[in-house]
């Protein structure tokens, strides 16, 4: 299947510069291509996945691909899809954040023995050129009318628009002439909202190049939920590629929780998986929906994808735990995971009677109830059931010396810090 093809049925293309000339061109060689990212932070969200999948999948199919980090982009700031200025960042919090997402890109696309791929950073050519340089090599090649007439600009004008960010689309086309006439690149990808940037990088390839130099733009579709709210955010805000800002178990439930509406539309964009598989599980979504198949298969794959086989394996471990109640199988760092939303409280490392002890950290209204739930069954410890009144809590029994989980009935977890 021609890459095109796949990308078409996995609803992946939403704009096409030149439909056919491209397909053309992905039949007859092996295409270098590019996405790129500005370093508006120190981690992608999966947000920022979305043309980078399709980037993955012209890699898988024996195209050469470019990741383009915007060091110098970066520093303008993309007015694309905002209603207001961005907050410029400081040069040295700019280069720390492509520090950061370079490591990230490497980690999703570099493979030993792989030379295919491609990493630059745009502040290498564009800090060359001097004002000058600018205004009349470049500038003049762009109409202000045009540019005004851009959607990404057009948006801003009521509220209003610094020529520092009416200026980034320039720099923007800059980067596709520079990566045209150096590294072969005829294809940029990017969001629906990148459209009117990519659409000036080719107009500035033609004028520079002649009106029948072969470049090409796609943009993928505006990812939505089926309840019509943005891709990628919850109630807890986004969705990172950081382990440290989103743990690889709160990573696997975001994918594991995924609407029915929504998850074969999901695992055709963001897995790997055959036409045959997916439709197999579309089909159980149909029949056997309660199984949620679908669902973890799609954590699975993604989980893997971002966070590789073992903390994949950790993200499962805590899944199941949670569900069978078994939690003296898990390790503290795991507890800290799967328990980092739960309602939680501190307690000293002093031996304490269980009573006393439940009561003192408002995980029970009283005594009288302590009492009458630990009697009834109602209270478990690190997933063993609690019946004796005279327990004394310590600290050894803490999970690795740091957590004791109570849980109160079927579903009320509390994680209780020992300090």
């Amino acid at each position: 299947m021609n890459i095109i093809d796949e990308l078409e049925w996995r609803d992946a293309i939403n704009q096409q510069t030149d439909a056919e000339g491209l397909r053309a061109l992905t039949n007859e060689k092996a295409v270098s291509l590019y996405c790129g990212v500005d370093p508006t932070g120190d981690s992608m969200h999966i947000g920022h996945l979305i043309p980078f999948m399709v980037l993955k999948r012209f890699q898988l199919a024996g195209h050469r691909p470019v990741i383009l980090i915007g060091g110098a982009t970066g520093t303008i700031g993309d007015p694309s899809g905002r209603t207001s200025e961005r907050s410029l960042q400081t040069l040295e919090q700019i280069q720390d954040n492509v520090e950061a997402l370079t490591a990230q890109l490497r980690k999703l696309f570099v493979t030993d023995g792989d030379n295919n791929i491609r990493m630059v950073n745009n502040y290498d050519w564009t800090h060359k050129i001097n004002v000058i340089e600018f205004l009349r090599d470049y500038g003049k090649n762009f109409s202000i009318n045009t540019m005004l007439a851009k959607d990404v600009v057009s948006s801003r004008l009521d509220s209003g628009i610094s020529f520092t960010e009416f200026s980034y689309q320039i720099l923007q086309s800059l980067d596709y002439l520079h990566l045209f006439q150096n590294e072969d690149v005829q294809l940029q990808i990017g969001g629906s909202d990148q459209w009117g940037n990519i659409t000036s990088g080719l107009d500035l390839i033609r004028k520079k190049e002649g009106s029948e130099a072969k470049a090409f733009g796609l943009t993928i579709p505006l990812m939505l939920k089926a309840d019509g709210t943005k891709f990628g955010k919850t109630a807890g805000g986004a969705i990172w590629l950081d382990p440290n800002k989103t743990t690889p178990f709160e990573f696997y439930q975001f994918w594991a929780n995924t609407d029915d509406r929504d998850v074969v539309k999901y695992l055709k964009y963001f897995t790997f998986l055959s036409m045959e598989e997916i439709e197999s599980l579309a089909e159980k979504v149909q029949t056997e929906p309660h199984k949620r198949e679908a669902q973890k298969k799609l954590a699975e794959e993604m989980t893997r994808f971002v966070h590789g086989e073992e903390l994949l394996e950790q993200a499962k471990r805590i899944t199941a735990a949670l569900f069978t109640g078994d939690i003296g199988s898990l390790t503290a760092d795991e507890i800290e995971q799967g328990f980092k939303e739960m309602p939680t409280f501190e307690s000293g490392r002093e031996s304490k009677n269980i009573v006393d002890w439940l009561v003192d950290l408002g995980i029970e209204p009283s005594k009288r109830q302590a009492r009458e739930d630990i009697t009834n069954g109602a209270i478990s410890m690190n997933g063993e059931r609690v019946t004796d009144l005279a327990l004394e809590v310590s600290e050894g029994q803490a999970i690795g010396g740091r957590f004791i989980i109570i849980r109160k009935g079927k579903k009320n977890y509390s994680l209780v810090k020992m300090s």
